[in-house]
């Protein structure tokens, strides 16, 4: 295993809002073996590379609470009509653009990463830690629903359709039909299970204030993710769709832009996790067609006010990018978070993209794919690592600019990046 030894570093450790002294951070295989304020002497005929910080940052690798990284790249239509190995494909090379943004682990929000997951585990492909959720479960007509006019009504003798036998969503209608859903993804590998609650804006079929699934169905996955010591989380806009969820017993919710102040307690009252994501009428938006525009506007306008409930009420608040269907959007992950400061300091920020969103990837407990503390520069932690040509607290938009701020990226305690490699 190897040993890479940061010499004359400043440490963002990923909790505290200051800078460390100088500092030097021994990382020996897999995790971080050593911090010292004073030089660490390496044994005369040690095996190990140094990089020398000369005072540059470093801090933990990033983290997107909420990515897809099988459709985060590709239009819609390539989504809903090539052929899979090609959008695998074309998964695998955007894995390692994603690394060398400096994200080292993804919560998989929906899709059929498994088998990239895999390759990346295996070291066949370079690419993030992968947190899968299989195919996210939708009723009939849900957000999960992209099916084709020509494939409703089913039956029995139709068949899965396209996205289904993909494993990109599982249609179920009945607590019965949810639960068996559920168990198909963990036995596939999910890390957690992802049901679709309440109306989307890139389905075209739900209008954005439905409430999509009952409590019994709801909670007919709670049961069998908890039965594999795991959770649930749920799409969700709306507060009947939230609370709905909340009652049945899910522990995290995906996006929360129209909840109001009810809603809001509720969250921070049950311990329930928000992971909420900076959607607002600017170049990030995601790509809609006409007929979900308004939606989406919607959404973008109460973005400001999901975000004041949950500092007002100090709800569990996560960051994730949420991003589909657009390359060019994809490239912009790090300025994603970096937009974050329209609500919260830079060292929140640069907290919630790596300590805070750790927390939400622990708690798929038993089901995480991967041991170790990830998310902070500590003693006995993972070495996954980010050397920064500058102070990301000064200036958060380094995080934005990986190519020229990024001068090594460590995952796993190997190097994606390093000076002599780009």
């Amino acid at each position: 295993m190897a040993t890479t030894l940061f010499a004359n570093v400043r440490i963002f450790d990923g909790l505290a809002d200051h800078l460390s002294e100088p500092s030097w951070v021994l990382v020996d295989g897999t995790t971080i073996k050593q911090i010292s304020a004073t030089p660490i002497e390496l044994a005369p005929d040690a095996d190990a590379r140094i990089l020398d910080g000369t005072g540059r940052v470093l801090m933990p690798g990033l983290i997107d609470a909420h990515a897809h990284i099988m459709m985060g790249s590709i239009p819609l239509q390539i989504a809903l009509m090539a052929d899979f190995t090609y959008t695998t494909l074309l998964a695998g090379a955007e894995a390692r653009r994603m690394l060398l943004r400096g994200f080292t682990s993804i919560r998989d929000a929906g899709g059929p990463s498994f088998g990239l997951k895999r390759a990346i585990d295996e070291g066949k492909l370079e690419g993030p830690r992968i947190w899968p959720a299989g195919a996210f479960i939708s009723q009939t007509g849900g957000h999960g629903d992209f099916r084709l006019p020509y494939e409703v009504p089913s039956d029995a003798s139709t068949g899965l359709s396209h996205f289904e036998r993909l494993g990109i969503a599982a249609i179920a209608d009945s607590p019965d039909a949810v639960r068996l859903r559920a168990r198909e993804q963990l036995r596939q590998g999910a890390s957690h299970i992802k049901l679709m609650a309440g109306g989307g804006v890139s389905s075209s079929y739900d209008p954005l204030d439905v409430t999509q699934y009952t409590e019994a169905e709801i909670h007919a996955a709670v049961e069998a993710a908890e039965n594999w010591g795991t959770y649930v989380t749920v799409h969700a806009y709306t507060p009947r769709a939230i609370r709905i969820a909340v009652e049945a017993g899910v522990r995290c919710v995906e996006h929360g832009q129209l909840m109001d102040e009810a809603t809001a307690e509720l969250l921070a009252e049950r311990g329930v996790w928000l992971c909420l994501q900076p959607f607002l009428d600017d170049e990030d938006a995601i790509p809609v067609p006409p007929s979900s525009q308004g939606k989406q506007n919607r959404v973008n306008v109460g973005t400001d006010t999901a975000y004041e409930f949950a500092k007002r009420f100090g709800i569990k608040t996560g960051w994730g990018t949420d991003t589909l269907f657009d390359a060019a959007l994809s490239s912009r992950q790090g300025k994603q978070l970096a937009k974050l400061t329209r609500w919260y300091t830079p060292a929140e920020v640069l907290r919630m993209g790596t300590s805070v969103n750790a927390e939400i990837l622990s708690l798929s407990g038993d089901r995480s794919p991967y041991a170790g503390t990830l998310g902070v520069v500590a003693e006995g932690a993972l070495a996954d690592l980010l050397l920064v040509d500058g102070d990301p607290l000064a200036d958060i938009s380094l995080i934005a600019r990986p190519d020229e701020a990024f001068v090594a990226i460590m995952k796993d305690g190997a190097l994606a990046k390093a000076p002599d490699r780009s």
